[in-house]
């Protein structure tokens, strides 16, 4: 299942994000989104965790948990018509 999470510093890391999913189960990916022009974090990123029911357990951990003094906030993905086989 494919996670965003947003509301991050600036100043959070990929590895930050990283350590705060791997307790609920295998994490395949985190990403980061950075601005091209300035090399600084968006303040979003994107997770894959295979396992739903470990990544909705994910999901109603840390929505709303503070990181690094920033409320973040953690959803299931919008995943484009088409990107997994089947419009959802």
């Amino acid at each position: 299942m494919k996670i965003m999470i947003r509301g991050l510093s600036r100043l959070t890391t990929e590895q930050k994000v990283l350590s705060l999913l791997a307790p609920y189960g295998l994490v395949h990916y985190f990403h980061l989104v950075m601005d091209p022009n300035t090399k600084n974090s968006k303040g979003f990123g994107f997770a894959f965790m295979p396992n739903p029911s470990q990544a909705k357990a994910a999901i109603k951990s840390l929505n709303g948990a503070e990181v690094d003094g920033q409320k973040i906030r953690v959803k299931k993905a919008d995943t484009k018509a088409g990107e997994n086989g089947h419009d959802q």
